[in-house]
C-alpha cells in the first residue's frame, strides 16, 4: 500500500491535484451546511486546507503559489467583467450615498485596525491579515500576501492564518451588528416595510404610463423636439388620436401631439412623475385590447456584429413601423434613446408590427445557442493585460518604494474598465452569469485550498501557543466597532432605512452570508440592490487598501 500512502502525503503533479481537488471537494460539501441559517460557504475550503495540511497532506511550495495566484486571477477578474458595466453608474444619485456610507465603513475597520495594531504591536502584514478575514474579503487577503512578497521576496504565513481565525467571527459578528442596530432603534419590520412601500425604490428601472396630453405647451410639437425640450429620456411608443378611435400608431421623433392624445410613455421610475405632469395627466387603459395589429416582444442581442453600436446609428429608435421601448441590461430596465449603444446579453423591447419586429430580430440576433458559446478571447485577454498592467511599477509622493497594482488589483482593474467600455470598442465581454459564476467559483476554490495548505503547518500552534485567540478578538473588533458606529450614522444622519443600511453593511464587507441574512430578515430586494450598488467600489477599495498598508508600514 506505499503507492496509496505516497500518492496522499507524497509528491509530485498526481499528488498535489489529489490533494487540492479532495479539500475543495469536502469543503464545497460542508460549505452547504447551515447552523442557525448561517453557512460559511466555500471558506470551508480554507479550513480543510489547513486540517489536511496539518497532517501531512502538503504541496510543494512552487506548485502551491501557482494555484494560489491563477485562481486568485480567475477569481478578481470574473468579479470585474460582473460589476464592470455598473461600477461608473453607481456613483449616481441615490448610490452616490450609499457608497459614501460603505466607504465610510471601510476607513473605519482601517482605522480600527491600525490602531490595534499600534497598541498590541501586532506586525502590520499580520493585521491586514485579521482585517481582511474581519470583513471576509478574500481578494484582499491575496493581494496582501502578494504585495508582501514582492516587497521583501519571501511570504508571511501570519497573513494567512489571521485571516483564517478572524473570518468566522467577520461572518457571525456583522449579522450580530444588524441585530444589535435593530434593537437600538426600535426597529419594527412590519412598519419599516410600511415606510418604505410608498417610496421610490433605489432600484434603476422603467415605467409604462398612459397619459392623456393636456398642456397646451406641446400641442402640435414633435415628439423628438418635446424630449429635447425636457432633457430627459424617455420614450412615447404608441399613440390614440382621438379623431380616430381604436386606431393606434407607432410613435416616431416625427409625431406630433395634439390636444387629448393618449400616449403610452416609457420612462425612468425617477423621471415619471415629471413627464406625467409635464405632458398632460395619467390616465388608465388597456392597449392590448386596442392594438391588435400591434404587439410586443423581448429580443435578445446576440449577433457580435451589433454589439457597441448605438440605436440611432442601427436605425432602431424612432422609426414608423416598430419602436424600442426599453433595453433590459443585468436584470436592470433602460429607457432607450437614439445614443444608448447596445451590448451583447441586452434583451430589448420592441413595439410593432409582426413584420418589423421579425426583421429587427434578424438583425438583433435572439440566438440563446450563440450566447452559450463559450467566448475565451475576452477573458484570456483580460488577464493577460491584468497582469501586465498589475507589474507596471509607478510611484507615489511620500512613498519611498514603487507601486504596484499586483495580480489582484491589475486584472480587477483590467476587468472592470473591459466590462464597462469594451462595448465601444466592439470587444464582445459578455459571459452568461453561469459561465461567470462557474470560473469565479473555480478561482475561489484553488485560491482557498492553497492559501490553507499553505497556513496549516503553523495554524494549530498559533491557536494553542501564539497569539490566536487574540487575534479572534482584534477581528470581532475590527468586524462590530466600525459597523455599529456607521450603522448608527446612517440611520440618524442620512435617514436610510434599515433594509437598504443591511444591504450597505453587507455590501461594505463584501459578506454573501449576511447578504442572505438580511434578505430573509427584510422579505424584499432593498438589502440586494443596495449590496449590488455598494459592491464594486468596495471591492476595489478593499483590495487597493490593503497593498497600501503593507506598501506603506512595511515597505
Amino acid at each position: 500500500m506505499d503507492w496509496l500512502s505516497n500518492l496522499f502525503f507524497g509528491e509530485g503533479i498526481a499528488h498535489s491535484l489529489l490533494v487540492l481537488a479532495l479539500v475543495i471537494a469536502v469543503g464545497v460539501f460542508l460549505g452547504k451546511i447551515k447552523v442557525f441559517g448561517i453557512s460559511f460557504g466555500i471558506t470551508w475550503i480554507l479550513f480543510l486546507g489547513i486540517l489536511a495540511s496539518h497532517f501531512g497532506m502538503r504541496v510543494e511550495s512552487r506548485l502551491l503559489e501557482f494555484a494560489r495566484e491563477f485562481g486568485l486571477v480567475l477569481f478578481v477578474y470574473s468579479i470585474g467583467l460582473q460589476v464592470g458595466p455598473s461600477f461608473f453608474s453607481s456613483f449616481k444619485k441615490t448610490g452616490l450615498k450609499m457608497n459614501a456610507i460603505a466607504m465610510c465603513a471601510v476607513f473605519a475597520s482601517i482605522a480600527v485596525a491600525l490602531a490595534i495594531s499600534y497598541a498590541r504591536n501586532v506586525p502590520i502584514q499580520t493585521m491586514v491579515g485579521i482585517l481582511s478575514g474581519a470583513v471576509t474579503n478574500t481578494p484582499g487577503l491575496g493581494a496582501a500576501q502578494q504585495t508582501f512578497s514582492d516587497i521583501k521576496g519571501t511570504g508571511d504565513p501570519s497573513i494567512a492564518l489571521g485571516y483564517a481565525v478572524a473570518y468566522p467571527m467577520g461572518v457571525v459578528g456583522l449579522i450580530l451588528s444588524m441585530i444589535v442596530i435593530k434593537a437600538a432603534f426600535r426597529i419594527s419590520l412590519e412598519r419599516e416595510r410600511k415606510a418604505v412601500s410608498g417610496a421610490e425604490g433605489t432600484k434603476s428601472g422603467a415605467s409604462r404610463i398612459s397619459i392623456r396630453v393636456k398642456n397646451p405647451a406641446v400641442f402640435g410639437m414633435r415628439i423628438e423636439d418635446i424630449v429635447a425640450l425636457t432633457g430627459r429620456h424617455f420614450v412615447i411608443s404608441r399613440v390614440s388620436k382621438p379623431a380616430g378611435p381604436g386606431k393606434i400608431l407607432i410613435a416616431s421623433g416625427e409625431t406630433v401631439l395634439d390636444a387629448d392624445d393618449t400616449i403610452l410613455v416609457v420612462a425612468e421610475n425617477r423621471d415619471a412623475d415629471f413627464v406625467t405632469a409635464f405632458l398632460g395627466e395619467r390616465i388608465e387603459m388597456e392597449w392590448q385590447k386596442l392594438d391588435t395589429g400591434l404587439e410586443a416582444r423581448r429580443i435578445m442581442i446576440t449577433n457580435p456584429q451589433v454589439n457597441g453600436h448605438t440605436l440611432g446609428k442601427l436605425g432602431l429608435f424612432g422609426g414608423v413601423s416598430f419602436n424600442i421601448t426599453r433595453v433590459n441590461r443585468a436584470g436592470i430596465d433602460l429607457v432607450a434613446h437614439s445614443d444608448l449603444a447596445l451590448q451583447m446579453g441586452d434583451r430589448v423591447t420592441i413595439v410593432g408590427t409582426s413584420t418589423a419586429i421579425e426583421n429587427a430580430e434578424k438583425l438583433l440576433g435572439n440566438s440563446m445557442m450563440k450566447l452559450r458559446q463559450p467566448n475565451l478571447f475576452p477573458i484570456f485577454l483580460g488577464i493577460f493585460l491584468g497582469v501586465l498592467a498589475g507589474s507596471i511599477p509607478f510611484s507615489i509622493p511620500g512613498i519611498p518604494q514603487s507601486v504596484r497594482l499586483g495580480l489582484a488589483g491589475g486584472p480587477l482593474v483590467v476587468a472592470i474598465l473591459l466590462g464597462r467600455f469594451g462595448p465601444r470598442f466592439k470587444l464582445v465581454t459578455y459571459t452568461t452569469v453561469s459561465a461567470n459564476l462557474m470560473v469565479r467559483e473555480i478561482g475561489i476554490a484553488l485560491f482557498l485550498a492553497a492559501v490553507g495548505l499553505g497556513a496549516g503547518p503553523n495554524f494549530v500552534k498559533t491557536i494553542v501557543e501564539g497569539d490566536g485567540l487574540m487575534w479572534v478578538l482584534y477581528g470581532a473588533a475590527i468586524t462590530v466597532i466600525p459597523m455599529l458606529a456607521v450603522g448608527a450614522c446612517a440611520r440618524i444622519f442620512a435617514k436610510t432605512d434599515y433594509f437598504t443600511l443591511m444591504g450597505i453593511m453587507a455590501g461594505s464587507s463584501t459578506n454573501p452570508p449576511a447578504l442572505a441574512y438580511a434578505n430573509a430578515t427584510a422579505a424584499n430586494d432593498r438589502p440586494a440592490v443596495a449590496y449590488a450598488t455598494v459592491y464594486p467600489l468596495t471591492m476595489f477599495m478593499r483590495v487597493l487598501t490593503a497593498q497600501l498598508l503593507i506598501i506603506l508600514f512595511v515597505a
